[in-house]
């Protein structure tokens, strides 16, 4: 795949207009694809006091669009979109939800849809939630997140993609759960099986919008009481923070925020941004004067922060996720 100006603008005018576009200006949502991977085929670790029943509520009453939300999910999966011309990249898309629930299509599905016409095969992360009762608390989320990762490169022959090209997306608490899954480098769980004997860490990094301080003032205060409860110590809120992580030997990250986010302050990314500069990090940020928190692609349709997954396309391939 080629990737110049004009086939980036390309792709823009595609997303800009929004999925029902994408889909050959459907009246209807476009189809679910039907393709799944169970993390833990024996079951998700530490679930002994798990009592929760999944749900997965329709917050649309537009046919035209899904908005969707995954709570108390209790058996991991990734939703494969493979696209009609692959490329090799793959993308690891973690939706956000404040960790108290992961949306389905804004920053999956949708967004999905929109990196398979760069010829980019895409998992969609649906993963459990730290406060229903899991053994490993606040690291439940990172658990299948380590665990999606290495069975995207494990099966890498399967899925047609390069293992040194897997690329991950996470927007709002999501944008969290990726930093996690770039940042940290001890596994979180016990091998399962030979899919666990590669590496977890992602090639590139694309974080949207993302939850990084547990710090007041520019903390989301649902996000971190959903992940380390009501009154968390000082030393959980440092420990959690993803600007006071070390991401020595973390692969290049590019951030996206508006300057209008109500919800997570742009200072989050801008504390994350220091942190990367100061770790060596290849890095860049692109912040836009408006679209709030949590646009994914259908909600800044024609406006200026359209142009995000453009960016993060251009990215990719200054440093090797996509190529020519």
């Amino acid at each position: 795949m080629r990737l110049d100006r004009r086939s980036l603008i390309g792709v823009g005018a595609l997303f800009a207009a929004g999925p029902a576009a994408a889909s050959q200006n459907a009246a209807i949502a476009p189809p679910d694809p039907t393709e799944t991977i169970r993390l833990w085929p024996g079951g998700a670790p530490g679930g002994q006091g798990v009592t929760v029943t999944p749900i997965v509520p329709e917050r649309s009453t537009d046919p035209s669009f899904h908005d969707r939300y995954a709570q108390y999910t209790t058996d991991p999966i990734l939703t494969v979109l493979r696209p009609e011309r692959p490329n090799g990249a793959a993308l690891l898309l973690i939706p956000g939800g404040g960790y108290r629930w992961a949306v389905v299509d804004k920053e999956g599905l949708e967004v999905a849809r929109v990196f398979a016409t760069m010829g980019v095969t895409c998992f969609v992360l649906r993963y459990r939630l730290p406060a229903d009762g899991w053994a490993a608390g606040p690291n439940a989320p990172l658990q299948d997140a380590q665990r999606a990762l290495r069975l995207i490169r494990a099966n890498a022959t399967v899925y047609g993609i390069d293992p040194h090209r897997i690329a991950s997306l996470g927007g709002s608490a999501g944008g969290h759960l990726a930093g996690l899954l770039a940042a940290r480098r001890d596994a979180t769980y016990t091998p399962v099986d030979a899919a666990d004997d590669v590496s977890f860490r992602p090639d590139l990094n694309a974080l949207l919008y993302p939850v990084v301080t547990m710090s007041d003032p520019f903390a989301h205060a649902g996000s971190r009481q959903h992940l380390l409860g009501a009154e968390p110590s000082p030393e959980a809120i440092v420990r959690w923070s993803l600007d006071q992580m070390d991401w020595t030997g973390a692969a290049p990250t590019v951030l996206i925020h508006s300057l209008d986010d109500a919800s997570v302050p742009p200072e989050n990314s801008l504390l994350l941004l220091a942190t990367l500069r100061a770790a060596s990090i290849k890095t860049e940020a692109h912040l836009f004067q408006e679209g709030g928190h949590g646009f994914g692609v259908r909600l800044i349709a024609g406006k200026p922060a359209a142009v995000w997954p453009d960016l993060v396309a251009a990215f990719g391939h200054r440093n090797g996720w996509l190529i020519a």
